[in-house]
């Protein structure tokens, strides 16, 4: 069994502090696009953005942090869990990894959190637990989870935690502004009038566990991770390639070794190449596997791109298709644009027939391409999330 248990999954974003406030802010379509606002004057009053509540003038590092360290705690609480077993894995994803141990002493701009503050949030010995950083562009968080993955089939240990956090900044504003992908309007993945990107804040943390270790404390996951897929494709140095993508979604599902998708959470940014790029891949799935028209969503008109950490809402997303087998929309699609035969891009929740498996794509510049296959655990998961906030 290639199967790992997606045990529990932690996320603050500009919806709420909660998987359960995502969750439902998404299929009600709220776009928290300037909801809570920055100070004029600062960069950011120049970049429509999505920030959770909270104190958004503090030094990136430090929002890094606080918000990493609390979705951390959620992620362990869901899997029933009050601290970090000893020999787990702790993979930290972001631009850089951290230069000092607290945020004060770290470039506010593009490192992560430190793992000491990690660490101490999970109650986890840091002579006893195997620390990793990964950085693949905005597939990172994708590419965290196929790592843990590995990791615990290989027997190496039995739970795994993947911990991403985003806050807007200098830096990271810089190189979407220069490479012109931001959006002045806000994010509509999807439709004909899509312009760009929005950039968002939020946190996202996943606690992984072998079925064995599931299975000894009597835990029924939110889902399984079946399958994953990293393609590292150079053919395109920014907007990701339609046959790479085609045969990263192709290879996810072969190592979950089953030929039936329910649904796709697409990466879908809201650009006119990358969205349309992804969605020709789907149309090429959908044909090759005999599926009629897929269904399709993105979670970035409702919190912008967490880059980085942008996997951990889509995880949250799939979980909740999977538990409920209700597809979300994609919050801001007004007008879809022209797609492909085979495609199905929803701007409102439906019901969907069945929902046994479902593929989370994650893409990022330099042709950094996951996706990765969660399948249904059956019956209710042991920490439901929340319906509101």
């Amino acid at each position: 069994m290639n199967a790992v248990a997606l045990a529990g999954l932690g996320l603050i974003s500009p919806l709420g502090p909660t998987p359960g406030a995502f969750w439902h802010g998404l299929l009600h379509g709220r776009r928290a696009f300037g909801e809570h606002g920055c100070p004029q004057g600062d960069f950011r009053s120049r970049v429509v953005a999505a920030v959770p509540p909270g104190d958004c003038t503090a030094p990136a590092g430090r929002r890094k942090e606080a918000l990493a360290t609390a979705a951390a705690r959620q992620a362990l609480a869901a899997a029933g869990l009050t601290g970090l077993p000893d020999g787990s894995l702790l993979v930290l994803v972001s631009q850089a990894p951290a230069l000092g141990t607290t945020a004060g002493e770290q470039d506010d701009d593009f490192a992560g959190p430190p793992p000491e503050a990690l660490l101490a949030a999970c109650r986890a010995d840091a002579r006893r637990t195997h620390v990793v950083h990964l950085s693949h562009a905005c597939a990172s968080a994708a590419y965290a989870a196929a790592f843990a993955r590995d990791w615990l089939l290989s027997g190496l240990g039995g739970t795994a935690l993947i911990v991403g956090a985003s806050a807007l900044n200098r830096y990271e504003y810089a190189s979407m502004d220069v490479v012109r992908t931001l959006s002045p309007h806000g994010a509509r993945p999807f439709d004909a009038d899509r312009d760009g990107i929005t950039v968002g804040e939020g946190a996202g943390a996943a606690v992984l566990e072998t079925a064995g270790s599931a299975r000894a404390r009597g835990h029924r996951p939110e889902a399984w991770l079946t399958g994953a897929a990293c393609v590292v494709d150079t053919s395109e140095s920014v907007a990701s390639a339609p046959a790479a993508v085609l045969d990263c979604m192709r290879a996810a599902l072969d190592d979950a070794g089953t030929r039936r998708v329910d649904y796709v959470h697409a990466h879908a940014t809201g650009t006119v190449q990358g969205d349309a790029a992804e969605a020709e891949a789907v149309a090429g799935l959908a044909a090759a596997l005999g599926h009629g028209p897929l269904p399709v969503s993105s979670h970035k008109g409702a919190i912008g791109h967490l880059l980085h950490a942008s996997a951990f809402p889509g995880l949250v997303a799939a979980a909740g298709f999977l538990r409920e087998a209700r597809v979300p929309g994609t919050p801001g699609l007004r007008r879809p644009a022209p797609l492909p035969d085979g495609v199905l891009a929803l701007d409102r929740p439906r019901r969907a027939a069945t929902a046994g498996h479902v593929l989370v794509n994650s893409f990022g510049f330099g042709g950094n391409n996951a996706s990765l296959v969660l399948s249904a655990a059956g019956g209710r998961p042991t920490s439901p999330y929340e319906e509101t906030a």
